[in-house]
């Protein structure tokens, strides 16, 4: 399985990335292993992911939430724990 996820970072700004393994993913980021853009901004926090079979279509979906703007984005998590509720 892979996956596109967001995380909110500590000073409230959204990091969008693809992985195969959500939980190594978010223990690399909050132990400053992740990408050089959260590593100053631990702790994140999993605020939002989808599902993909393909690493292609993680890896497209991300670009495609990178072009979002952050009120998008936004909206997408919103959204999205709405359904979880």
């Amino acid at each position: 399985m892979n996956f596109t996820y967001l995380v909110k970072c500590r000073d409230g700004t959204l990091y969008c990335g693809w992985t195969n393994c959500l939980e190594k993913r978010l223990e690399a980021h909050n132990s400053g292993k992740g990408a050089k853009y959260t590593k100053s901004r631990r702790p994140v926090e999993l605020v939002y992911w989808e599902e993909f079979d393909t690493k292609e279509e993680a890896m497209r979906r991300e670009a495609a939430v990178k072009r979002l703007t952050r009120k998008e984005k936004e909206e997408l998590i919103k959204g999205w724990k709405r359904k979880g509720d």
